[in-house]
């Protein structure tokens, strides 16, 4: 008998065990398990929205359960991993819904802007492939109508509202989840990988066809982590009101974002006259923006005060002065003191906390991009409260790589690069960058995008400068850049944003290459026209149209353009401009849906107006 080591008897041999099964790998950290994952460990308000004329609310394990049952029902559907899905809607709950649905099935989404023409909507779903969309409501619908037959990839459309023929409704696709088990939703979460392309979403075509971007699980959820751990981990309670167009980038990260902490989203009324008011009922403590709206609240919380003056604004710019007083002490770390501090009291009770009650009084931090915001406004709004911070970023960058926050901010600059993200600037200005969150391409455009994506590095089209304390500031756009006649370099971005500062000018447009010297169109605050008729001294009864040919208005926009001239230099200055009859709006294709001014089309459709500021000079 033979023994072991250890001097006892052997065994004889035993049989050879069945191999132990490989534990189950976790899935991959995608944007269907951030869902998923959130609608687990969260308990609370999710989702809120106006109905019936009231408030509707929908919860975490609410969200959860309608994104897979809307996964399981395009599953149904024959929709594939890596199929295109397309979103053609205003920002609402049920967005976020189809979106969450849909990234659960492995699909990639395709945001269409609620504002696009049937023929922009054509281009965008021809060029994704895509073969589901969401529409809204019968408007959306009627636009599909006009370009259905040429999108034979296009098989299942599935509305919001109402009943349509030929057209799933939300609920009966919810329906269509019975037809799939939870072991099938399983699996197609587990397959969808981190690199996987998780959304194309197209630029907004400032110049020229939009481009598809495509951003995997890993951009947009590497972006989600790199904004918290900047921003610093906030409470559950939170409520972040979203109102800008999830068909753009910037919003969609605050939708995942909001979800993946746990935050309450409460959406807009659909309705831009009622942002305001929604904003005073929803309280929110994130408000993501972009300029115009700050611009208009800074308008609504100055506007009557200058108008009455006397020991009204005396005590208006006191109460100013003493917040401003405070916050610079804040930034370099000094105590307030106890007279400050009794004067910081007196000021908020009887000002500050006024302005703060136009953002629902609960407001944490505000966040702008997207265009320039004027440096007075953001120090306005700091010395009463409330934080107004600048980040940079673009649909190629999974919406942010720059960002301010309260501890480390600095006015005037979009702030740091946030964490693993590498910033450089090049020979000509442009800005460089690198990080997890830039995008891998452009959607069947490999020329675009090995003009982007060169050497490792995303060429943006922005200029900039980094300080020494590593904050970016933003100069301009190489392709906006104005060379007048004696060949100095003019960015019309900050001119045109310090024009748009004054009360009675909703929009400017600086024009002046190869000219020697700049002029502007500008637009009527339609909003400010009743004001502006009476500090003119003209009818109230009188259009946007009429007042614009009025000499006393003129007068007074001329009075703002010498205003603000003197903050620049001679060059850099408006020596003439012209006042348009309307606005400038997205439903003649002279805004983005981001409410960014597409200078080629208003340089071609106001060519004369332009031509007319440089004749007999």
């Amino acid at each position: 008998m033979s023994t072991d080591d250890a001097g006892t008897p052997a065994a004889a041999p035993a049989p050879a065990p069945a191999p132990t099964p490989a534990p189950e790998a976790p899935p991959a950290a995608t944007l269907a398990t951030l869902v998923l994952d959130a609608a687990a460990a969260h308990r609370g308000v999710a989702l809120r929205f106006a109905h019936g004329g009231g408030w509707k609310q929908i919860t975490y394990p609410g969200l959860g359960e309608g994104a897979r049952q809307i996964a399981k029902a395009l599953i149904a559907l024959g929709v594939s991993a890596g199929d295109r899905v397309a979103i053609l809607s205003n920002t609402r709950a049920e967005w976020t819904l189809a979106d969450c649905g849909a990234i659960c099935a492995g699909a990639v989404v395709v945001p269409v802007y609620q504002t696009n023409s049937p023929e922009e909507c054509q281009y965008v779903l021809e060029h994704s492939g895509a073969t589901v969309i969401f529409c809204e409501d019968a408007h959306q619908l009627e636009k599909l109508a006009e370009i259905r037959a040429a999108l034979p990839a296009l098989r299942h459309v599935i509305a919001f509202e109402g009943e349509h023929e030929d057209v799933l409704s939300l609920e009966a696709l919810r329906d269509r989840s019975a037809d799939v088990t939870d072991e099938q939703l399983h699996e197609r979460v587990a397959a969808i990988a981190a690199g996987d392309v998780a959304t194309i979403v197209y630029t907004s075509g400032t110049t020229g066809p939009p481009k598809g971007c495509m951003l995997t699980h890993d951009n947009m959820r590497s972006v989600v982590g790199m904004v918290r751990e900047r921003l610093g981990e906030q409470p559950a309670d939170d409520v972040i009101y979203i109102f800008l167009p999830l068909a753009h980038v910037l919003t969609r990260l605050v939708q995942f974002f909001g979800i993946d902490a746990g935050a309450e989203l409460a959406y807009w009324r659909r309705d831009p006259k009622k942002i305001v008011e929604d904003v005073a009922i929803t309280k929110p403590t994130y408000l993501p923006s972009v300029p115009r709206i700050f611009e208009k609240i800074y308008t609504a919380a100055t506007a009557k005060v200058q108008e009455a003056g006397g020991a009204k604004l005396k005590l208006f710019n006191w109460a100013f002065g003493v917040g401003r007083r405070v916050r610079e002490r804040e930034r370099q770390g000094k105590p307030i003191g106890r007279l400050l501090g009794y004067q910081h009291q007196l000021a908020e009770t009887l000002v500050l906390s006024k302005v703060r009650a136009l953002f629902g009084g609960r407001i944490k931090l505000a966040l702008t991009g997207a265009a320039p915001i004027d440096e007075e406004i953001l120090r306005f709004f700091h010395a009463a409260g409330v934080w107004v911070l600048e980040g940079f970023g673009m649909t190629e960058t999974s919406a942010v790589v720059t960002l301010n926050s309260i501890p480390e901010h600095k006015v005037g600059t979009v702030g740091r690069p946030l964490p693993g993200t590498d910033v450089r600037i090049a020979e000509d200005g442009e800005i460089l960058l690198r990080g997890p969150q830039i995008f891998t391409g452009y959607y069947n455009d490999p020329a675009a995008t090995a003009a982007t994506l060169r050497d490792g590095w995303l060429h943006s089209g922005d200029l900039g400068e980094i300080d020494a304390d590593g904050y970016v500031r933003i100069t301009g756009r190489k392709k906006d850049l104005i060379i007048t006649s004696s060949g100095k370099n003019v960015s019309p971005s900050n001119l045109e944003s310090a024009l748009a500062q004054s009360r009675w000018i909703s929009r400017a447009v600086v024009y002046g290459d190869r000219r020697q010297y700049l002029t502007a169109v500008l637009t009527i605050d339609a909003d400010e026209a009743a004001a502006l008729a009476e500090k003119a001294g003209v009818s109230a009864d009188l259009d946007i149209a009429a007042l614009s040919a009025e000499p006393a208005v003129r007068a007074e926009l001329q009075a703002a353009v010498d205003e603000t001239n003197k903050r620049f230099a001679r060059i850099e200055q408006i020596k003439r401009f012209a006042i348009l009859e309307r606005d400038l709006s997205q439903e003649h294709e002279e805004l983005t849906p981001t409410l960014k001014v597409k200078r080629n089309v208003v340089y071609e459709r106001y060519a004369d107006v332009f031509k007319g500021l440089y004749d007999n000079s």
